[in-house]
């Protein structure tokens, strides 16, 4: 039996833990440090960390941004992010339709901690992840996390390796939500959504991520019994006679019960099914808002695989219409033909919610009372937001990445800044004023040779034909005033037009 997941078929049915168990047992050398350093000279990573083309589909259905329009999508995302209330309350329909054309990859962690309230409740938290982190857990949990670690994307350059770094955090965001919610504990579903998280974000923010999608927007889905999963069963097969009653049919007449092939998909959010870069848009859409998408890619699915006369030919009982729905084909997991789909299915949270307390009632008359009452789904990031009190300050970016500089570096760097401090206070200082030569210099305002002494300023009188006897006193300066001044006997206007006249006296031009 072929099964697929992330684009990669097996030849037969070995489930995750053989695959693993086989190619990554303490005896093998496969996933070691010392073999991942060279690594990618033999096998190539795809775009998104997939090693030996673990994602082969991915490459053929991803859909290539233009680098110029990702870039402007990062700078609409990157104004958002920076008044996310505003955009959250007053323009959340954008918000919605970006999310639909996909969170550009550079800001995709940060815009699905912000879209799944992590982020304020990381700040109204804060210290309570480092709190779990360095407690040592329930040991029955324990045991159990450390088995499911190497079963998590074991083709993906973070969790390749065992007792590597992005198993270490996995296992760091799994134990804390155990001791979080020791209610719940711990269920094998919440390692692929963490892994996912991890991706995108630091183990901090992953383990608010992860609690957010267990409350807020799959509540119940992992605590024991496991009543929300098929209470949401019904409620898909419900919705599905609306969409294909074709399929609907089909299931019905072969008595296959929805359990059978929605669990992986709903409580994994369909991450270990789609091809990775169908996984990513459902994820854009599903944080934004909320279980509807994960309704409507289930809705999709069915439909593709069921909802027409030639396909059911081929399944004509229990067992083949499961193989059916095992082996989904590639093209309809294709990004663009899903997100395209998706958005056209007519189900809308209101539909989910009617559908939920009819299914509700029903469950209460065959089986009684829920044994495990989990709190109300928040349908999207609005109603999250609106739901828990916020303060600005928990909207604020904090850098993620700290660096302790060493203290002569620190001495260093005060040392410039008061620099820097006395340099601006220098430049506030009133600066001398530069004396401008006057561009039309009279006669009298030429300063005298430099080797002799100034000569005392002439007394100027009334008429002009008092000038010459003030400045012919001795012979000796008759003769300096013949060799530097023009004729005494010139007119005032004369003077004027050859000072006008004079290169070298003209500072103006």
């Amino acid at each position: 039996m072929a099964r697929i997941e992330n684009g990669r078929q097996s030849a037969d049915t070995r489930s995750i833990r053989t695959i693993s168990s086989s190619h990554m047992d303490d005896e093998s050398s496969f996933g070691s440090d010392s073999e991942i350093n060279g690594f990618t000279s033999e096998r190539q990573t795809d775009k998104y960390g997939f090693i030996g083309g673990a994602q082969q589909y991915s490459e053929a259905s991803a859909q290539d941004v233009p680098p110029e329009v990702l870039r402007q999508r990062e700078v609409k995302w990157l104004d958002m992010l920076s008044h996310w209330d505003k955009w959250m309350i007053k323009r959340f329909n954008k918000v919605r339709l970006r999310c639909q054309k996909g969170i550009p990859p550079a800001l995709r962690g940060r815009a699905w901690l912000y879209l799944s309230g992590g982020k304020v409740k990381r700040e109204q938290n804060h210290g309570k992840f480092q709190e779990l982190d360095i407690q040592p857990g329930d040991p029955k949990w324990i045991d159990v996390i450390e088995k499911d670690l190497h079963r998590q994307f074991p083709f993906h350059e973070m969790f390749v390796a065992r007792g590597g770094h992005g198993q270490q955090d996995l296992f760091r965001v799994l134990k804390a939500y155990t001791l979080y919610r020791p209610e719940e504990g711990y269920c094998q579903a919440q390692a692929p959504i963490a892994a996912v998280l991890l991706m995108h974000m630091p183990a901090e923010d992953a383990f608010w991520g992860l609690v957010q999608i267990c409350e807020k927007y799959l509540p119940g889905y992992y605590s024991p019994g496991l009543e929300a999963i098929q209470l949401d069963g019904e409620i898909l097969f419900a919705l599905l006679r609306r969409v294909s009653p074709l399929a609907f049919r089909h299931l019905e007449k072969h008595k296959i019960d929805p359990i059978l092939y929605m669990t992986e998909w709903f409580m994994c959010a369909f991450s270990r099914t789609l091809p990775w870069a169908s996984v990513l848009r459902v994820w854009d859409m599903f944080l934004c808002d909320g279980v509807k998408i994960i309704f409507r890619v289930g809705l999709v699915l069915l439909k593709c695989m069921l909802g027409s006369r030639d396909k059911l030919k081929a399944c004509q009982g229990q067992y083949e219409t499961m193989e059916l729905l095992r082996a989904l084909e590639p093209r309809y997991m294709q990004e663009g033909f899903l997100v395209r789909e998706i958005l056209e299915v007519p189900v809308t949270a209101r539909d989910v919610e009617r559908e939920h307390h009819t299914q509700l009632k029903r469950w209460k008359k065959n089986h009684g009372e829920l044994n495990f009452k989990s709190p109300p789904r928040m349908h999207g990031a609005r109603l999250i937001l609106l739901a828990e009190p916020l303060r600005r300050q928990d909207l604020q970016q904090n850098p993620t990445i700290l660096l302790e500089l060493p203290q002569p570096a620190a001495q260093l760097k005060k040392g410039k800044e008061e620099k820097k401090s006395k340099k601006k206070k220098s430049m506030k200082k009133s600066q001398p004023i530069e004396e401008i030569p006057n561009p039309y210099p009279l006669l009298n305002d030429f300063p005298p040779p430099p080797s002799e002494p100034p000569a005392p300023p002439p007394v100027r009188s009334k008429t002009p034909e008092t000038m010459p006897q003030t400045e012919t006193h001795s012979p000796h300066q008759q003769q300096a005033s013949r060799t530097d001044l023009p004729p005494a006997k010139e007119s005032p206007l004369q003077r004027s037009t050859q000072s006008l006249s004079s290169t070298e006296q003209d500072t103006y031009l």
